[in-house]
């Protein structure tokens, strides 16, 4: 398959077993760009496992995992895409701008004017020089999310991006997901 038509990620027969007890798998799937899935299930069912497994952070059982046709590698993993986990990702001591330069400085220059505009589409205006440990666990969240869109990523992994925020944050996690979409 060429890379101009592969799938952004696709998974072949990927299987992943802990202490010898088949925690998912085989699955086979494909996302291109411009589409999105969802996994459901219920706690403990082993989708938090099956993303770290995608984001190359858990060693698969079996089977195999592609990046726009080609065997996953964690470089291909840091140009192509982000995950988004249980913990948030930035430091306590930083500022809210502190952090979203920071995740900017590692993947390319993003203008002050983007991360002001990611501070105010996320709920956060105001809180630019509040440290992230002072924040609440939902202002967490959402700086979690400001930074997934402070670095050029064309696939996101997400896990449980509604977890910690009111009503006017899953709409805006709503819309930012569409938006991602639209663009491809």
């Amino acid at each position: 398959m060429s890379a101009a038509i592969a799938a952004l990620i696709q998974a072949d027969d990927l299987c992943f077993s802990r202490n010898a007890e088949r925690i998912f798998g085989p699955l086979n799937f494909q996302l291109q760009a411009g589409e999105a899935l969802m996994v459901k299930g219920d706690n403990g069912s082993g989708k938090t496992t099956l993303l770290r497994v995608l984001a190359g952070l858990l060693p698969q059982e079996s089977g195999v995992i592609r990046l726009k046709g080609h065997p996953f590698s964690r470089d291909a993993f840091v140009h192509l895409a982000a995950y988004l986990g249980h913990r948030h990702g930035h430091k306590a001591e930083l500022t809210v701008l502190q952090n979203l330069r920071f995740t900017a400085s590692l993947h390319g220059a993003v203008s002050e004017t983007h991360l002001e505009t990611l501070i105010g589409e996320c709920g956060l205006a105001g809180f630019e020089d509040t440290p992230a440990g002072k924040l609440s666990s939902g202002q967490n969240k959402r700086l979690s999310l400001a930074r997934l869109q402070a670095r050029p990523s064309t696939l996101w992994l997400m896990d449980e991006p509604y977890a910690n925020l009111d009503l006017a944050g899953i709409d805006w996690v709503n819309r930012l997901v569409q938006r991602h979409i639209a663009a491809g």
